[in-house]
């Protein structure tokens, strides 16, 4: 429009640090400073002017141990190098998703959140299926083992299970609440699983 500066447009929303929310800007002046710019703007809510740093970002790359069942790869996961990472977290990589378990930063210290550009490296397992730990006991013998399942299957203290050709009781579920010998728990909650044979009458 005539009499309108070029510069004088909105921009996209930002907090403002006077109404302490995200809210649309005008530019008021640009100045280049590297590959980015820094931006005077103004806040059409309250007319409070600051400026903005506009930078490019930067890639990091974490190096990421992917487990799924008993297998293992190692691979590099890119990201925003401010991007804030945690364990939890959900990635897609490949054709499944990823759920991250540890997370290390320099001397290998283990933490539960940073930004993609401190990870030393990282952890994650397969959410498209959940293995889990399992205690095949049977008189004065036990073995360990595991089964890998949907992570949202349940489990419930008292079914009958067959496992190589044998079945098995689930005698009892331990959470990372403890140990239980009723109910029933979905397989991303379970952190083993106990059983005994079913004796024939």
């Amino acid at each position: 429009m005539d009499g309108e500066d070029e510069d004088d447009r909105l921009v996209d929303v930002t907090e403002c640090p006077k109404c302490l929310i995200m809210t649309e800007h005008s530019i008021l002046k640009r100045t280049p400073k590297g590959r980015g710019e820094d931006l005077l703007v103004k806040c059409i809510e309250c007319n409070a002017v600051h400026l903005m740093n506009l930078r490019p970002s930067t890639l990091a790359k974490m190096r990421t141990t992917l487990s799924e069942g008993s297998q293992s790869i190692s691979v590099m996961i890119e990201s925003d190098s401010n991007e804030l990472i945690s364990v939890g977290d959900l990635f897609e990589h490949g054709s499944s998703f990823w759920s991250i378990t540890r997370i290390e930063v320099g001397d290998k210290m283990s933490i539960d959140s940073c930004k993609a550009e401190e990870v030393v490296s990282m952890w994650a397992v397969n959410k498209n299926t959940c293995t889990v730990k399992i205690t095949l006991t049977d008189g004065e013998k036990s073995t360990a083992s595991t089964i890998d399942c949907d992570p949202e299957k349940e489990f419930s203290c008292g079914t009958v299970m067959k496992i190589d050709d044998r079945r098995w009781r689930i005698r009892a579920i331990h959470t990372g609440e403890g140990r239980t010998l009723r109910g029933k728990r979905i397989a991303a909650d379970i952190r083993r699983m106990y059983l005994h044979p079913v004796i024939k009458s």
